[in-house]
């Protein structure tokens, strides 16, 4: 099985270089010093105090590759819609697209039945470029659960968890879906087979959607936003007004709102992503984790006045760092 790992960051890394060292053929697709220094010297992961280096073949251009079995998409949701003519190139007839990005997916609507089949999510795919470019129905879903970090060029250090819940938009127990469940089970990670991938991409967006933009408006780390009353109390607002939006859907909710935050705060000292992005000057993923649910929200009618209050503070705050467009 032929598997290209399309944007190998931190969790794009993590992934090539498990499946690398467990003999898979797998080709990475990244940029810039990171790329010059797997290319230079191989990808090099430190997990569990432990470290290797594993001879990887990466590009930039994925032309450079070939026609893959299977593409793992490992971008920002934001950088997305641009790749996607690029990444053609690694298409044959029955090549999978593994869409393992924060937020929710363009494909969302594609086989999920009822009134909404087949819609488009603008917040996600302007101008529908992802579904005309890619097609959902290569699409194979994916909840990214790790954490990991770029500690340098060329080298992705594995903080914890090791699971990527996969499914189909259709619910169905697939050939694909086993077949690229066993090749990540080889290479020592957990890849369970979801019937309702939407119900887990729910329940980890309910997070992204609220600490994110919180944090990147107080700069508050999850142990002090979650456990904060103010900013726990907006959290769980715009949890709430996503969960009816979600149920809405035929979305069903594992756990409630507060062992949700309670999760959250037990992550400690954390920076979310938003954060981070931020602090850096890079584009932060707002669209994806909260314009999407807006945009959800207006679709089925479910009132979202603390989402619309959060995303037009956050907009304001990434467009006065001059790291959104308008």
């Amino acid at each position: 099985m032929r598997i290209c790992i399309y944007g190998a960051g931190a969790i794009g890394g993590f992934l090539g270089a498990k499946l690398a060292a467990a003999g898979a053929e797998v080709s990475l697709v990244a940029r810039g010093p990171h790329l010059a220094a797997m290319q230079a010297r191989g990808l090099r992961l430190i997990e569990a105090g432990r470290e290797a280096t594993l001879p990887v073949r990466a590009a930039a251009d994925p032309a450079e590759l070939g026609p893959q079995d299977a593409v793992i998409v490992a971008l920002k949701a934001h950088s997305a819609p641009a790749a996607a003519p690029a990444m053609r190139a690694l298409f044959h007839q029955g090549t999978t697209v593994v869409w393992a990005v924060n937020g929710l997916p363009w494909w969302y609507f594609h086989r999920h039945g009822g009134p909404h089949e087949g819609r488009r999510i603008a917040a996600v795919d302007p101008g529908g470029v992802l579904w005309e470019g890619i097609g959902p129905e290569r699409v194979l879903g994916c909840v990214v659960y790790p954490a990991v970090e770029v500690a340098e060029p060329g080298v992705v250090r594995h903080v914890e968890g090791n699971r990527f819940s996969l499914g189909e938009p259709s619910g169905e127990k697939s050939e694909r879906a086993e077949r690229l469940a066993g090749a990540l089970a080889a290479a020592g990670l957990r890849a369970p087979v979801r019937p309702r991938i939407r119900d887990e991409i729910w329940v980890k967006l309910w997070g992204n959607l609220s600490f994110n933009p919180i944090s990147a408006l107080t700069h508050a780390t999850l142990d002090i936003l979650c456990t904060d009353p103010g900013t726990r109390a907006v959290a769980r607002a715009m949890m709430r007004e996503a969960q009816a939006i979600a149920e809405g859907l035929g979305v069903r909710f594992p756990v409630d709102v507060e062992r949700r935050i309670d999760g959250g705060a037990a992550v400690g000292a954390h920076r979310t992503s938003m954060l981070q992005d931020l602090l850096a000057g890079r584009p932060m993923e707002i669209d994806a984790l909260v314009t999407a649910v807006q945009e959800l929200g207006r679709l089925t009618g479910t009132p979202t006045p603390t989402i619309d209050i959060v995303l037009a503070l956050v907009r304001q705050r990434a467009r006065v760092a001059g790291l959104y467009p308008g």
